[in-house]
């Protein structure tokens, strides 16, 4: 533990004067405060919307070219970053290697501690490299301090093969500056509880995730309107919610659409064209495929061929 990196100036690691007192508080008074500390991510998602939108538009293009969408991090980071890569599937019936989550100290770190093992940055190379990471890849390293050497690690590895990188953190620039190809900066400010960023710095690293993921799903044609067409029909919520997307865009009474949705191989966007252009399976399959599953453009091309 020699040559410990001093951090105590970094904007995560400061004393917050709002909680001076935080053992002093009854506990109304505690929630009242998380609740206006916790009010600060809005304000540090807003100022970071521009680097949100370029994240977005990097990772779509890179996806729709065949590329992957990785998320590195250790700890909180780590775990928000794998939590967030296994929604995809189920809600956007993507495919599980095109988004995926790196942690430090591998599955096991997901469900115990294993923050010991985020001081290595030859670890996050390697992982980089296990994953044959290429040019058309996106690597989006998140540390909330901005310094954790196993994603640095990660993101210099990922760099040197080419690949487009993301960082997101909760620091200014001038305090950890990071070379990427995109830098997010979620400012949150020092948390309740000092140092501890499974707080602000976490919930605000979700909620970036959250609008991360999503967005690139909608550029790649995965919703139509505000619906999630491509959501994976494997549970019996998911398939109700298939029915009633069926019977609010078609009008189908359920045993209609129900009908609708078994023809299609339980394929809610395939059944959406079936019932729109009267094509079979296989023919309405065809045309998404031409048009790389967008919905909107194949249902254009058929009414103008």
């Amino acid at each position: 533990m020699e040559n410990i990196q001093q951090r105590g100036h970094l904007l995560t690691e400061q004393i917050n004067p709002n909680s001076q007192n935080l053992d002093q508080l009854n506990t109304v008074e505690l929630v009242t405060l998380f609740n206006s500390e916790d009010a600060r991510t809005l304000t540090a998602i807003a100022q970071a919307k521009l680097e949100l939108a370029q994240a977005i538009d990097a990772a779509s293009a890179a996806l729709s070219r065949g590329g992957r969408l990785f998320y590195v991090g250790a700890g909180t980071s780590g775990r928000l970053g794998v939590l967030d890569a296994a929604e995809c599937p189920p809600t956007f019936c993507t495919d599980p290697d095109m988004v995926q989550g790196i942690i430090a100290g591998g599955a096991a770190a997901l469900i115990r501690s294993s923050e010991n093992l985020e001081d290595r940055p030859q670890d996050g190379a390697e992982a980089i490299a296990q994953r044959k990471i290429i040019e058309k890849d996106v690597v989006v390293g998140i540390s909330a301090g901005g310094t954790t050497p196993y994603v640095h690690g990660a993101l210099n590895a990922a760099k040197q093969r080419g690949a487009t990188t993301i960082a997101i953190s909760c620091v200014p620039a001038e305090q950890v500056p990071i070379i990427v190809d995109i830098d997010i900066r979620l400012l949150t400010g020092p948390e309740i509880l000092a140092g501890s960023t499974r707080l602000k710095a976490g919930t605000v690293t979700k909620m970036a995730l959250n609008i991360l993921s999503t967005g690139v799903m909608v550029k790649l044609g995965k919703v139509y309107g505000n619906r999630m067409i491509d959501v994976s029909v494997t549970n019996s919520k998911l398939y109700d919610r298939a029915l009633r997307i069926l019977e609010e865009l078609t009008e189908l009474s359920r045993p209609e659409a129900a009908e609708l949705l078994d023809r299609s191989g339980k394929r809610v966007k395939l059944a959406l064209l079936m019932h729109w252009t009267g094509l079979e399976p296989e023919a309405g399959q065809l045309l998404l495929d031409k048009h790389h599953g967008n919905l909107r453009t194949a249902l254009e091309s058929n009414k103008n061929p």
